[in-house]
């Protein structure tokens, strides 16, 4: 069984999951690990036909007579098959001294986003990608009626460099049972300068990217694509709804349209302008609305979610990890502007 421990002086929490060691490519050395072309890659246990390789499906888009754990699917979510956390009662926190921890209970998901092993959430036109979005929520939804898991994360690596242990394209959901401290830290950030200008500040930095356009990738009607200010990475972008809303699962079903459009857009953009590069895409939102706020924080009022996309161009080292501050080599203004041009639409 993992552990969740604590570590007292940052207050961090990590998953020890000893299990997840017995992946197939943990540990190799990257020139290892590097991508096969299709003839040559092998078996895939997410491609059509290999149902039976993955534990059972918990969730799936399917064509109409089509049975569980069986070809006819466009969207499939099964349970990690080397899984971070494991589904369980809530956890007791354990304490012996100064050491803190509780049994590693959670939800551990993949959602393999269509059956092409070679299509990529960029390569997949906006209805499909709307589809992704709605199993997200759905599931996020399903999870969070179980009141001990306080918070959903889901995430997409793509690419090795990215931390992907399986090329065809995929999304992780994972659940814990405490709020992680950095969803905390931009959390008591925001509640803090909402006490401040009684105002999201979210909808504030909306409402001056647009007038300012600098650093604006993409608007529609329903959502704004920037590179952020203080950007940490080379082409970070951060995709943000343009109504105020702190949970992603509320979002409607209209704007999903408009969500699904401005994300095949940035990735889109992000392929042509970088020759593809891989990326981590993380889906911020608040803590699970059904149990207390943990964070003391009036979230409906001070929190928006939105979505990270940060590309990984380059490493993070020992000036980083030991200061916390980020040495991105490429002005956002000057990313803004090539993600630009990288593709047509507007900037409103």
């Amino acid at each position: 069984m993992p552990q969740l421990r604590k570590d007292i002086i940052s207050g961090r929490w990590v998953i020890v999951a000893a299990e997840r060691s017995k992946r197939p490519d943990d540990f190799r050395p990257a020139q290892a690990a590097e991508a096969k072309p299709a003839e040559a890659r092998g078996f895939c246990p997410f491609c059509v036909g290999n149902e039976s390789k993955t534990p059972p499906e918990v969730y799936a888009l399917r064509a109409e007579g089509t049975k569980p754990d069986e070809p006819g699917w466009r969207v499939r979510v099964v349970p990690n098959k080397f899984p971070a956390l494991n589904r369980g009662p809530a956890p007791a926190r354990q304490t012996a001294g100064l050491l803190t921890w509780m049994e590693g209970v959670g939800v551990h998901e993949v959602v393999i986003e269509n059956p092409d092993h070679d299509l990529e959430l960029a390569d997949l036109d906006a209805g499909h990608i709307r589809a992704v979005l709605k199993v997200f929520q759905d599931r996020i939804g399903s999870i969070e009626e179980e009141l001990h898991y306080r918070y959903v994360q889901v995430f997409k690596n793509k690419g090795k460099e990215a931390g992907a242990s399986l090329s065809h394209p995929h999304s992780q959901i994972v659940a814990t049972p405490i709020v992680p401290k950095r969803v905390k830290e931009e959390i008591y950030g925001a509640g803090r300068l909402f006490r401040h200008s009684k105002e999201c500040v979210f909808c504030r930095i909306i409402r001056e990217e647009t007038a300012a356009k600098e650093r604006l990738v993409y608007r529609n009607d329903h959502v704004l694509v920037k590179v952020p200010f203080a950007g940490r990475f080379p082409f970070e972008m951060r995709v943000v709804p343009l109504r105020h809303e702190a949970y992603f699962s509320r979002v409607r079903e209209e704007e999903l349209d408009g969500l699904a459009d401005a994300l095949k857009t940035a990735l889109t953009r992000l392929k042509t302008v970088l020759a593809d590069p891989p990326f981590n895409l993380i889906i911020h939102q608040a803590p699970n609305p059904a149990g207390k706020n943990h964070t003391e924080v009036d979230v409906e009022k001070a929190y928006h979610w939105h979505i990270e996309i940060l590309p990984v161009l380059t490493r993070v080292a020992g000036f980083e990890w030991g200061t916390g501050f980020y040495i991105n080599p490429v002005a956002p203004e000057t990313a803004a502007q090539f993600l630009r041009v990288g593709g047509s639409g507007s900037v409103g």
